[in-house]
């Protein structure tokens, strides 16, 4: 029986981080027999039948395409067993110290358990500056600083931090992006005053982030312009009925992900409010499944809750056509009837592929956007 990797992956790239199960090893049918990362999530691979792991064909950081057979599962008891990529891939496919990554009293983060199981350490012998001792992302970074022959070391005041493999699936995706689409944008501006009132009116009936006003005038807003809701394609563009709108979540140094909400258009701005909470918290707390970062068609980046104004061009999570930036919210001057009056405004962008659109696709659908939020009912 095969082992697969996922055939939904959006079209990244993926790579083996741990087999849990070594060759030889009885495996029952469900249980998690190793672990994928792609530059959204870390997903793992459930066994497709119970029996005994006779091959392992992709070692840990091989890289690895949908539909990829990682390895082989025989049924009932085996008396040999090969590791067909290798001795050297057979014996990194069981790290040291697995079962210390789940261990309660070592009490490690998502963030600290991942960068150990990526460099093969074991978390028991790294001294943590924590609380109560607890090892910290800082602690293992400090450890793979100082880890590497004395000439290769950096100069005093520099702290030298490895790439991990989710930041390197970050860059690449980026860099394909911007090499594969020609990126414009288009700069408007936004009176939140309408959706601050309504947000204040219904406070404690749902966790209303200014986030969820704009999942649902985004959606709405492709009414005006469809051609923002698609893919392009050498030979045709694809435009999607449903609405599947990706959040930019930060998560620190770690860089970001960008859980979906899916069928945005079908739901209720209380509904897009829960859904968006639900989101956020499982990617802060790493536990996304590939169902919730998958199938997006546009997305959304609230750079704005971080300081910036405007941030231009955004880079398009490919293969989408555009991606909308939502700027810091600041009380302005702005004129209303020949009058002088201060309103919470804040820069909207639209980012485009300028294959599929063009200025007027572009400057329709933000003009659609920004009349949403402006006129939106108390």
């Amino acid at each position: 029986m095969d082992i697969l990797a996922p055939a939904e992956q959006e079209g990244t790239k993926a790579v083996v981080k741990t087999w849990f199960k070594k060759p030889g090893d009885a495996v029952r049918a469900d249980e998690p027999i190793l672990e994928l990362e792609t530059d959204k999530v870390a997903v793992e691979i459930a066994a497709p039948a119970s029996g005994v792991l006779s091959e392992i064909l992709a070692a840990p950081e091989t890289e690895v395409t949908p539909g990829t057979v990682l390895g082989r599962i025989a049924e009932g008891a085996v008396t040999s067993v090969t590791a067909a990529a290798g001795p050297k891939a057979a014996q990194a496919s069981a790290p040291r110290a697995v079962a210390a990554l789940h261990d309660p009293e070592l009490r490690l983060s998502p963030s600290v358990r991942r960068l150990v199981r990526e460099h093969d350490l074991d978390p028991r012998s790294l001294s943590g500056s924590g609380r109560g001792g607890r090892l910290t992302r800082a602690d293992v970074e400090a450890h793979l600083s100082g880890a590497g022959p004395a000439e290769t070391q950096p100069q005093p005041g520099i702290r030298r931090v490895p790439h991990d493999s989710m930041r390197k699936r970050i860059a690449e995706h980026m860099s394909h992006s911007l090499a594969t689409a020609p990126h414009v944008t288009a700069v408007f501006e936004a009176d939140f005053s309408a959706i601050a009132a309504h947000r204040a009116a219904h406070k404690g009936e749902a966790p209303l982030t200014y986030t969820a006003y704009f999942v649902s005038a985004a959606a709405k807003a492709m009414e005006a312009a469809p051609f923002v809701n698609g893919r392009w394609y050498e030979d045709r563009v694809e435009v999607f009925e449903d609405v599947n709108i990706g959040i930019g979540t930060a998560l620190g140094d770690k860089g970001l992900v960008v859980p979906v909400i899916h069928r945005a258009q079908a739901l209720s701005l209380f509904e897009i409010a829960h859904k968006l909470a639900e989101l956020t918290e499982k990617a802060r707390t790493g536990k996304l499944s590939r169902a919730d970062v998958t199938g997006g068609t546009f997305s959304i980046s609230n750079h704005g809750v971080s300081g910036s104004l405007i941030a231009a061009p955004i880079i398009i999570n490919q293969p989408q056509a555009a991606i909308l930036g939502v700027g810091k919210l600041e009380k302005r001057v702005v004129v209303r009837d020949d009058q002088m009056v201060i309103r919470p405004m804040a820069y909207v962008t639209l980012s485009i592929d300028h294959r599929m659109l063009d200025g007027h696709q572009t400057n329709a659908w933000l003009t659609r956007f920004v009349d949403i939020l402006e006129s939106w009912p108390a």
